[in-house]
């Protein structure tokens, strides 16, 4: 079998290529992707792209179609991950998420793949009142990033047929420790301000919902993409991935991490704007469709690595919200460098 991953350089590639190795130890494993963050490590002693079998670099908006000769399946991470970097670079957004998605798809079918798993957003849902959202639930995306994902999921569903299946996985929030880490992620954000300041500072008034799946979790929904059965879901299934003991109010977690450490107090804003971006969601689906493929943290085991993780790189840094595990600010000190230009692409 031969798997094409890209976006593999990001927080989430490192869990799906060390998770793909194990499962699939004789396939041939390819990485793609333009490597903004490729030297924004953590702490490993070796990154997981040894376990590829090849790596290529380029931007997914010129995608090699030759790259895809022979390939089986296709998993399309690619993509400008977050709000703050949506909001300021929205038209790279949409080309790389949007239109990169549809192209590379339609390369792909043309190539003879017959897999093509797309990692979409829980964030398509936006706002919505206390009931969970299911997959046919009204969509309210409220920012370039999560509009990107629902006209990517509109665009790719005319591609699927007998020979080529399409699973969207509307994941949860990611969170967690990982090679590549973030810290523009709720909880992550919580864990680090924790161990730097032994405060959790909550900038809305802690209500709003949201649903997590620990970013090592997120490659067995995508396995369950490569392997499931046709007559499971059909040519082409939108699910939500993630889990129903997963859903939290912002200020849930907060006092989860404050209960893992030692002297953390956790505040809100009672006169903060309602965040506009406040959801629950049903899982039930992917439960009924996946059931050998569900995520197997909690929020506890989530925590504790994440501590244990920052200690092992003796993390201090309490400015951290300037710092390089922030996607905004990666991409802001390669454009102050002249490295890459306002539409994200690399000067030559």
């Amino acid at each position: 079998m031969k798997i094409l991953i890209t976006g593999n350089l990001g927080y989430v590639g490192p869990g799906v290529i060390s998770h793909f190795r194990k499962v699939f130890p004789t396939a041939h494993l390819l990485g793609f992707d333009t490597a903004f963050f490729n030297v924004q490590f953590t702490n490993p002693i070796i990154g997981a792209e040894h376990l590829l079998n090849e790596q290529y670099f380029g931007d997914v908006r010129h995608f090699p179609k030759e790259l895809l000769n022979g390939v089986d399946a296709v998993v399309h991470l690619a993509a400008i991950s977050n709000d703050p970097m949506g909001n300021k670079f929205e038209t790279p957004t949409l080309d790389t998420n949007f239109g990169s998605t549809k192209t590379i798809a339609e390369m792909a079918k043309a190539a003879g793949v017959k897999r093509f798993i797309f990692a979409s957003s829980c964030s398509v849902y936006g706002f919505a009142d206390d009931k969970p959202r299911t997959e046919t639930s009204e969509l309210n995306p409220l920012t370039a990033y999560a509009k990107s994902k629902v006209f990517s999921e509109e665009a790719l569903k005319p591609f699927a047929d007998d020979n080529f299946t399409i699973t969207c996985l509307r994941f949860a929030t990611a969170c967690g420790m990982s090679d590549r880490l973030r810290l523009d992620l709720v909880l992550n954000d919580f864990v680090a301000g924790a161990i730097t300041a032994r405060q959790i500072s909550i900038l809305s008034d802690g209500t709003p919902w949201r649903p997590l799946i620990n970013v090592k979790d997120m490659p067995l929904a995508m396995e369950w993409g490569i392997v499931r059965d046709k007559n499971t879901g059909g040519n082409f299934v939108i699910v939500n991935a993630g889990s129903n003991v997963w859903n939290y109010q912002v200020k849930e977690l907060a006092e989860a991490v404050a209960a893992e450490l030692t002297g953390v107090s956790v505040t809100v804003n009672p006169n903060a704007a309602p965040d506009k971006r406040s959801y629950k969601v049903d899982f039930s689906l992917f439960e009924k469709l996946a059931p050998l493929h569900q995520p197997k943290y909690n929020l506890q085991q989530t925590i504790k690595d994440l501590v244990s993780g920052l200690q092992a790189i003796q993390f201090n840094d309490a400015d951290f919200r300037k710092g390089r595990f922030m996607r905004l600010n990666v991409l802001n000190a390669l454009m102050d460098k002249h490295l890459i230009n306002e539409q994200l692409f690399w000067n030559k």
